[in-house]
């Protein structure tokens, strides 16, 4: 691969902050970027000689919410009332604040789709029913903050204490570890239920497969059509949630994981900065670039979960010396003035090259969300250039240096039985061959792209729209995925929106703002054909479905919905 220009000292300031009062400025504003690009070369180092101590990056301002002292109520919408499953957790946590929903009553609905429907969407691994009913009944005893009692779906990468935790890997298939994920943990802390662990890509790679590419979970919007991408490798999660069969999942991202399973199941996710989450127990894929996050119903919910989720780690080097998670709950709460929407902070939306161009579905819905979102008081969409060498920083050539972070971990395991990486073992190899030459500047590169984004892109807008979840993966920036519409066919259609360092807090902003325009989050996909459901309403006193998921549920012999092959894997691998 060609190299691109030296990297220049050029200075990375902070856009000027739109807002009256400074205690109610965005993240982005009270960052130095400067220190961010410090921080992000200071990892790339450390991805080549262990673990260190990173430059903290500098911040002014106040602390930040804590999901303990938010304030979630919302009104509830009469068809979520009817059906609990349609609740959003803002809405479930409403009413089982004000004792008119039991964490009992919701789970039991989770449970009574999950029996009925997973066989087909095969979304889970494991549905720990008889655990999650046990603890929301304890639950029901009290009152507690927004995560009371919520039902969620884990992805299988995350550990879970004395469950397995697969990876969908040979590599992982009978680990059981000893303690949680500090996500996990901070989840369970906050009052959510774990419901279950989700269907994954094997080792976080590509779509759900078995080990040896069986294709399993479906897209909850054309469950009868495995061939429609469910997105990976969070396809359990994004399934799950989608299908009404969990109020909300964690997914990980080291290459498109949470926003592509969003955008393919019309779905809200958050793929944060690079160190808002901690990634202590999960299943590494790479040092500089997974990304932990949720996979949500709204923007609501996606700041509810990151909320909980964020925050300093002693066991992960990468969450410390950052600023304070800020008050994401309220950013991601719709501004009215009188009857017209505004965005919370003035944004400007940049509009990259090409994004609308075509006659496609697709082009015409990033049209009209565009045009929506013009609509928005404070909101201004302005078009960018992108930076100098784009073509030649974001190519697969220097997107392809994650690799050998990914086989590093593995090394041992590549060395001594190269068949426990399943149908992926290619793209394990690949990574394992790439010269140290190659890695070096594609590191340099990474720092390089990273100046840019900060310098030239960012001068030009606050947040920006794109086609692809590459390069901000790469460079550690904060992407949020939301739905804007669907095919003819009735297939979701998604775009992703990208921030600057900590700027989750604008994203969730922007999409609020747009989710109080539109309904698409709202749009729920039919149940699969021939299996029909009582719904269970907050004032049901149905019995149990005879098919109601009980004991500890393992995932079903997978059905012939055809297979990834070795040869296709490395194209596919995030």
């Amino acid at each position: 691969m060609s190299a691109p220009a030296n990297i220049s000292a050029s200075a990375t300031g902070n856009t000027p902050a739109t807002s009256t009062a400074e205690s109610d400025q965005p993240m982005d504003t009270r960052v130095d970027r400067r220190s961010f690009l410090y921080r992000v070369g200071a990892l790339a180092a450390a991805a080549t000689v262990g673990t260190v101590a990173l430059p903290a990056v500098a911040y002014a301002g106040p602390q930040g919410q804590t999901l303990s002292t938010a304030d979630v109520s919302v009104p509830v919408r009469p068809e979520a009332i009817a059906d609990v499953s349609e609740l959003t957790i803002a809405e479930a946590a409403t009413l089982i604040k004000a004792g008119k929903l039991r964490p009992e009553k919701l789970l039991e609905a989770y449970l009574d789709r999950i029996g009925a429907f997973d066989s087909t969407y095969q979304a889970f691994n494991v549905v720990l029913a008889d655990e999650a009913l046990a603890r929301a009944r304890a639950l029901g005893r009290s009152r507690g903050g927004a995560l009371h009692g919520i039902p969620l779906a884990i992805k299988d990468n995350y550990y879970t204490r004395g469950i397995p935790t697969t990876a969908n890997s040979y590599l992982f298939e009978k680990f059981a570890p000893p303690f949680d994920a500090t996500a996990v943990q901070r989840l369970t802390a906050a009052g959510g239920i774990v419901l279950g662990k989700t269907q994954m890509g094997p080792l976080a790679t590509t779509r759900a497969t078995t080990p040896d590419g069986r294709i399993t979970t479906v897209n909850a919007w054309t469950p009868a059509d495995p061939s429609t991408d469910p997105g990976g490798s969070s396809s359990g999660s994004a399934t799950a949630v989608a299908s009404r069969m969990a109020t909300s999942a964690v997914g990980t991202q080291t290459g498109g994981s949470i926003t592509a399973p969003s955008n393919a199941q019309n779905l809200t996710g958050l793929k944060p900065t690079m160190g808002r989450v901690s990634l202590h127990g999960i299943v590494p894929l790479s040092y500089t670039r997974d990304h932990p996050g949720p996979l949500a119903r709204d923007a609501k919910d996606a700041a509810i979960m990151l909320t909980a989720m964020a925050g300093e780690d002693p066991n992960d080097p990468r969450t410390q010396g950052l600023p304070p998670v800020p008050d994401l709950i309220t950013a991601a709460t719709p501004v009215l003035r009188g009857r017209k929407v505004r965005v919370r902070w003035r944004t400007r939306i940049g509009v990259i090259p090409g994004y609308t161009s075509g006659t496609t579905e697709v082009a015409a819905a990033r049209q009209a969300a565009l045009n929506a979102l013009a609509q928005v008081e404070d909101l201004q969409v302005v078009n960018v250039t992108l930076p100098d060498e784009w073509d030649v920083l974001t190519n697969a050539a220097f997107n392809n240096v994650r690799l050998p972070e990914r086989s590093e971990v593995f090394l041992p395991m590549l060395r001594s039985d190269l068949r426990g990486f399943g149908v992926s073992v290619t793209g394990w190899l690949q990574g394992a061959l790439l010269g140290a030459d190659e890695y070096l500047l594609g590191q340099r590169a990474k720092v390089l792209l990273l100046q840019r984004v900060l310098d030239d892109l960012f001068e030009q807008c606050d947040v920006v729209v794109q086609t692809s979840p590459n390069p901000f993966d790469s460079i550690g920036l904060p992407e949020l995925a939301l739905p804007i519409g669907f095919t003819a066919k009735g297939v979701p259609i998604g775009t992703i929106l990208g921030g600057k360092p900590f700027g989750e807090d604008r994203l969730l902003a922007v999409a609020a703002a747009y989710q109080a325009l539109t309904d698409w989050h709202h749009r729920r996909p039919a149940d699969p054909a021939g299996v029909p459901l009582a719904k269970t309403g907050t004032d049901s006193t149905a019995k149990a479905d005879t098919r109601r998921a009980t004991g500890r549920v393992q995932a079903q012999a997978v059905q012939d919905r055809g297979r990834l092959h070795a040869h296709e894997i490395p194209d596919l691998m995030q």
